[in-house]
């Protein structure tokens, strides 16, 4: 299946920006030129936070591992574009049943890990998935059962498979699998034709209440990648330490798929605390670090190798970035939710540019290079703030919607450009970050949906959800509870009855305010902006 129109995709060829050869293909690439490489390493600690032991894969292992468990897949009957979820932590595991789907020419649809049972359960069916992998857990969640329980209510999912130690009754178990058949599964390549052009992802956007899917092929993604590359300079058998799970734009567009193109040894990450994610760097001896640009400034402190680059990557709702003299290269990336990636190095003030309008080639800066993406804001609408408009190699032109209770794929019209609805500040720069701290991110449009679930909880009178802004995480959801007269609400139990009720995660709030009454404007309206403040005064007050 292709997501672009030909005369698009003939340009984007002809310009450079897009090749002949897909994801799975650079892995094999590498492969064949060098075998013995070091490919793929779990983190140490992979056994505190998802089942197995830590792994590691030189790149004829990992090249072998991916041909049978593409075998796998087709011997079972998953066939051409036909879509797979995805939902596991950063482990070898996972990079191979990504690459496995890709070279058996199947759509993988990552899904986020804070995605609970219900969101699961909507996403694939909304795309038509016929299988599913997930892993046994993921810290104390048990995502494996969870991915039964989706199987038992979505008929039109065929298979569900399993990855890690404990995976329950009920999936298969990929791992054992494999040994056991390793001798019997033998791939063949489909070679249909153009194969970088056929959609390889399904990548979720948060819009509102809706989860809203973003189509990426091959060549979208290598051309984000192949901006990250230039932009930070990195070289071939790179080690990159990538801490993000493989979900998303910045995942997989700012980690996964430089590692790909530089044919460098991807280390694997799950984020518990930057001492550990520093740690874990220097005992790698890491070449490459991604990092939530807020804490860009102290992990450059934690770093012992000066020669290590840092990549920022600031989404939507990251507070705006403070200057500081860094002892390395630093790279930001500047990322508008699952729809465009820019990567810009800072300069020797170390200060972060404004995203700058206008089109962004490979390398950055060289006129004769590729365009990659061109940035536009459409400010045209009155009385409202303007929004980001995207084009380009790394944009996805046809996007999926249900129209009707029918799946169909509807094509971006009008300038060309794609709105992404992302809110945006102006500067004498350019674009200022992508996006207004906290607005698009956590939906503060529909906060009053979220007023009514944390008003459902026994004894409370009226509660309120706003938002905190936050130096670490950009912006916090906090609750303000008003309880009925005599009772006294627990935070813990709170929380207890948001979880018992299957609450989306990204509801559930960071702390919790008790209070008498809750603030009201002049016309009677909530006053959020006070909840906010009452917190930085009073923050004994607040659970």
């Amino acid at each position: 299946m292709k997501v672009t129109q030909e005369s698009l995709a003939k340009e984007y060829h002809e310009s450079g920006a897009w090749s002949d050869v897909p994801l799975d293909e650079l892995l094999k690439k590498t492969a064949s030129e060098h075998p013995d490489r070091l490919a793929l390493v779990d983190a140490p600690d992979r056994a505190d936070w998802t089942g197995g032991g830590p792994r590691s894969l030189t790149y004829a292992e990992a090249d072998r591992e991916i041909d049978r468990l593409a075998a796998f897949y087709s011997t079972v009957g998953l066939s051409s574009d036909h879509v797979i979820g995805v939902q596991a932590p950063n482990t070898v595991d996972t990079v191979i049943a990504l690459l496995a789907a890709l070279r058996a020419d199947l759509i993988v649809s990552p899904l986020p890990l804070h995605w609970r049972q219900k969101n699961v359960l909507e996403a694939l069916n909304s795309i038509g998935a016929k299988g599913f992998i997930a892993a046994d857990r993921v810290e104390t969640r048990d995502v494996g059962v969870a991915a039964r329980d989706v199987a038992a209510d979505l008929f039109s999912l065929r298979f569900v498979f399993g990855l890690g130690k404990d995976v329950p009754d009920g999936l298969i178990e990929l791992g054992p699998l494999l040994r056991d058949m390793a001798d019997d599964l033998e791939f063949s390549s489909s070679e249909r034709p153009d194969p970088a052009d056929h959609t390889a992802t399904i990548c979720w956007s948060r819009s509102g209440e809706e989860n809203v899917p973003v189509s990426r092929c091959h060549n979208h993604w290598m051309a984000a990648g192949q901006m990250v590359v230039h932009e930070a300079h990195i070289k071939e058998e790179s080690n990159i330490l990538v801490p993000y799970s493989l979900s998303g734009l910045t995942g997989l567009g700012g980690g996964l798929v430089p590692w790909l193109q530089t044919g460098g040894t991807l280390h694997l990450h799950h984020p518990t605390s930057l001492a550990n994610l520093a740690a874990h760097a220097n005992d790698v001896g890491a070449d490459v670090v991604m990092t939530p640009g807020p804490l860009a400034q102290t992990l450059d402190r934690k770093l012992e190798n000066n020669n290590t680059s840092v990549l920022a990557a600031w989404n939507i709702a990251a507070p705006h970035p403070t200057t500081f003299v860094a002892r390395r290269r630093l790279v930001d990336l500047h990322v508008a939710d699952e729809f465009a990636l820019v990567a810009k190095a800072r300069g020797p003030s170390a200060k972060m540019k404004a995203t700058a309008l206008g089109k962004y080639s490979g390398p950055n800066g060289c006129e004769s290079g590729p365009a990659l993406l061109e940035v536009s804001v459409n400010d045209e609408v009155e009385d409202q703030t303007p929004t980001l408009l995207v084009k380009g190699a790394m944009v996805p032109e046809i996007g999926w919607r249900t129209i009707n209770s029918e799946q169909r794929r509807v094509r971006w019209e009008g300038t060309g450009y794609l709105n992404t609805n992302i809110k945006v500040e102006l500067t004498d720069g350019g674009i200022s970050g992508f996006g207004i701290p906290g607005q698009y991110a956590l939906g503060t449009g529909n906060l009053e949906t979220i007023d009514v679930i944390y008003s459902r909880y026994p004894g409370i009178r009226e509660a309120a959800a706003f938002v905190v802004e936050d130096g670490i995480l950009g912006a916090r959801m906090y609750a303000a509870l008003v309880p009925e007269p005599g009772n006294v609400p627990d935070a813990g139990a709170f929380f207890a009855y948001l979880d018992a009720e299957g609450v989306d995660l990204a509801k559930i709030p960071h702390r919790v305010l008790i209070l008498q009454s809750l603030p009201r404007n002049a016309d009677g309206t909530l006053c959020r902006d006070r909840l906010t403040m009452r917190t930085q005064r009073l923050p004994a007050a607040v659970a």
